[in-house]
């Protein structure tokens, strides 16, 4: 059979698939260092600690906790998630969780339950690719919102929501994917108050928040949220484990929930209730505050590593210096172009993802993103090393 573009639906065939995926397979060669991806650093995972846990939750669990369970959650978890949320300054209860299969679930689970084909959907100019491709599948008309270095510029969202009437605004506003860039705390007040006057939906996605190596930890934008216009994402992929893939959204109207529970129904049935229960676990052991000082003890000296070596990128690149999450922004000189230098990098066995994909409206061919933490600092150092030389070279 021949399967041409027609055989696909229309909403997929504006979907190209991740390029962070489509860069994965060039990164089998030996001695490559990857500033592609985005995965916590495997000395960040605790399989000692994890495997000990499993055990102990299907001893105490038994049968129950590898049989069916409720979409709408394994419930000692939401009650585990909604304590710990609320020491962030998230206002929650049990009964507004929804765990997810991460976060990547909560956002398709939200796409799903409102956007129709051609409804406009705003997030900001660079976001995350994923949810990019998300966003296409559903149909979704995507305009994008400006950044600067405090992140989205309210001024230009609520013009963005008077000109196009989005059902969703997308925010990523703790060491943004890819920028790693911080919304200030008075931009975090203004985008809470434009759901509730403009009666817009605001998907705060907020994995990266408890990776902060330095500065004062800001309030959620859901805090100033008094409607339930907010829908808090958040995620265990970056603190616990990737693979595990537990996450939930925080939703406070009780109908648009009831929409994600049906949505998940036809998705999965639910998340797996052994990792929920893995992750309730390890949350009510208070494992979670000093694992996560470890790991941002790690962290910070890889980001430091990472910044140290822009010094021998050419002269006009400029980057972000984050305060946390695991990603870096570059801006190289114009006329250099990232998505034409990969393949160069690569060669000299080191690989990051060009910046364009980043945007839904593409351009800016001389961005990219750089992770420091799926590397050692000797590795990091040795990869901007090679970076640079590439960059100079053109």
């Amino acid at each position: 059979m021949q399967f041409t573009e027609e055989v696909f639906s229309r909403n997929l065939r504006a979907v190209n698939g991740s390029a962070i995926r489509d860069i994965f397979k060039l990164l089998g060669k030996p001695g490559m260092i990857s500033f592609a991806g985005g995965n916590p650093s495997n000395a960040a995972l605790e399989p000692q600690v994890i495997a000990p846990i499993a055990a102990e939750v299907i001893e105490m669990i038994g049968a129950p906790v590898l049989q069916y369970g409720g979409t709408e959650g394994f419930m000692p978890l939401r009650e585990s998630a909604a304590a710990f949320l609320r020491t962030s300054g998230v206002v929650c209860e049990a009964s507004q969780i929804l765990p997810t299969q991460g976060s990547t679930q909560a956002i398709d689970l939200l796409l799903k339950a409102l956007v129709d084909p051609g409804d406009t959907v705003l997030c900001e100019s660079p976001t995350f690719l994923g949810t990019i491709q998300a966003m296409r599948t559903y149909g979704a008309n995507i305009v994008s919102v400006p950044t600067d270095e405090e992140g989205m510029i309210p001024e230009a969202a609520e013009e963005a929501i008077r000109k196009h009437h989005p059902k969703l605004l997308y925010i990523i506003p703790s060491f943004q994917n890819p920028t790693g860039v911080t919304l200030s705390l008075e931009r975090r007040k203004a985008i809470a108050a434009l759901g509730a006057k403009y009666g817009v939906v605001i998907a705060e996605d907020d994995p990266y928040r408890d990776l902060r190596y330095s500065g004062e930890a800001l309030p959620s934008i859901q805090s100033f949220d008094e409607e339930g216009w907010v829908v808090y994402l958040s995620s265990f992929s970056k603190l616990i484990s990737p693979g595990m893939r537990v996450g939930c959204a925080v939703v406070k109207p009780a109908t648009l929930l009831r929409k994600m529970v049906i949505g998940k129904q036809s998705t999965d049935v639910h998340s797996p209730q052994l990792n929920q229960a893995i992750v309730d676990n390890y949350l009510r052991k208070g494992l979670l505050p000093a694992h996560i000082e470890r790991i941002c003890g790690l962290y910070r000296e890889q980001l430091a590593a990472m910044l140290e070596g822009f010094s021998a990128f050419p002269d006009g690149t400029s980057h972000t210096t984050p305060q946390g999450g695991l990603f870096v922004w570059a801006r190289l000189p114009e006329g250099l172009d990232a998505q034409k230098l990969l393949q160069k990098a690569v060669e000299a066995n080191v690989a990051f993802v060009p910046g364009m994909h980043f945007y839904p409206e593409g351009g800016n061919a001389n961005t990219l993103r750089l992770n420091f933490s799926n590397s050692e600092v000797p590795q990091i150092r040795e990869g901007m090393a090679r970076l640079a030389e590439v960059l100079k070279r053109g």
